[in-house]
């Protein structure tokens, strides 16, 4: 994360913040227990995030006609012109790491990454 840290101070993003924003990016209008599942982050950290994110006028909630508790999650077109600017410098990360590392062993790597998730996530259950 190092590598990506200084272009979302930049921003006056964290890393959670900009997995948020990214998450929301790909597929906006998310309920916030999808988008904590997404962006591997617990609801109180989720939650803190989205009330600050929301402040800034970056994302913005509605609350769902079928079930007035429950909430979808969207980049407000503030967010989608954040995303638009911070999404290069990371792109290029992600090129320079594949480069170094290799794209096949990047690949693997993310196999392995998944593959982890879901067996943590199987004995959670």
């Amino acid at each position: 994360m190092k590598k990506f840290i200084p272009s979302l101070k930049k921003h006056g993003l964290t890393p959670q913040q900009w997995r948020v924003i990214r998450a929301l990016e790909h597929d906006n209008g998310l309920e916030i227990s999808k988008l904590a599942e997404r962006c591997h982050l617990l609801m109180p950290s989720l939650s803190r995030i989205i009330n600050h994110l929301d402040k800034e006028k970056i994302i913005q909630r509605q609350v769902m006609d079928s079930d007035l508790r429950r909430s979808k999650i969207f980049l407000t077109d503030l967010g989608k012109k954040l995303f638009a600017k911070v999404a290069p410098a990371s792109a290029q990360r992600y090129a320079d790491i594949e480069e170094k590392y290799g794209v096949r062993k990047l690949e693997l790597l993310y196999e392995l990454l998944d593959d982890l998730i879901k067996t943590l996530e199987e004995d959670d259950t």
